[in-house]
């Protein structure tokens, strides 16, 4: 029983989030289990990065507990806060990379906000996570205004690596990247999880994406939450969830899988 606990790097139960009067999360329960590629889909307002901000402590719930890699989110503190989030990556919508910055310097922003480690160091690190995700050398330079979108996606992964964290928080990772770009990225996102053992948490709306790289997805409908593999959630009989997984697109989309 407790191997099987302590597979479970995210644990949520109860969880209510809502702003004034309306409630986004009704008292919904999640598991993410270790070395798994989680997908969380829903329609726009279902609260998806919500649920996510949840996760990370940015956003306090109205109700419900939080658990990664066991530790009560938002009620641990002080030093023992501070290790569990060095324990996780988080890659926000749009990259949120400081345009002030260079890429480098914006890689190694967790580097100074959790460690001591010298210039030469992070400069080494910045370097190394930039080979990581498929970024040349040359890049650690430029900023932001100066990249593609794709690249831009790549950097802000590089820094969400940058402490070698076990699990990975993507938002939106593929938005408003070409078909082309958002495959690689996909392709990327895999061949990490396979040599560095992530967990990841994914919030997509890209049925690609779901298709090729998530072992189960979790769909936030009508305040509540599901939870399948793709198989079985086409099976749901939920309207909203055989719309998006059933409908035209998304028969074209996860067919096309042969």
């Amino acid at each position: 029983m407790k191997a099987a606990q302590d597979d479970m790097v995210i644990k949520v139960r109860g969880l209510v989030n809502g702003f004034g009067s309306k409630i986004i999360h009704d008292h919904i329960d999640l598991d993410v289990r270790r070395g798994e590629v989680m997908g969380i889909v829903g329609g726009s307002g279902s609260g998806k990065s919500v649920l996510l901000r949840s996760i990370i402590g940015l956003i306090p719930p109205r109700a419900g507990t939080v658990r990664v890699f066991g530790q009560p989110v938002g009620e641990v503190e002080g030093p023992d806060m501070k290790a569990l989030e060095m324990r996780w990556g988080v890659l926000f919508q749009q990259g949120a990379l400081f345009s002030s910055q260079t890429v480098a310097e914006n890689i190694q922003v967790p580097l100074r906000e959790y460690t001591t480690m010298s210039q030469s160091l992070m400069d080494e690190i910045a370097a190394v996570k930039l080979t990581m995700v498929g970024l040349p050398e040359d890049t650690a330079q430029k900023y932001p205004s100066e990249l593609s979108g794709g690249m831009i996606k790549r950097a802000a992964l590089a820094r969400a690596l940058a402490l070698d964290p076990e699990l990975l928080f993507l938002d939106e990772p593929t938005a408003g990247l070409d078909p082309i770009s958002a495959n690689k990225f996909d392709e990327l996102i895999k061949s990490l999880r396979k040599s560095l053992g992530l967990t990841v948490f994914l919030v997509t709306h890209d049925l690609d994406t779901l298709r090729a790289i998530t072992d189960r997805i979790a769909v936030l409908v009508n305040k509540k939450i599901r939870v399948g593999t793709i198989d079985e959630l086409r099976r749901d009989k939920d309207p909203w969830i055989q719309d998006y997984f059933s409908g035209a697109r998304g028969r074209a989309a996860l067919d096309s899988a042969g």
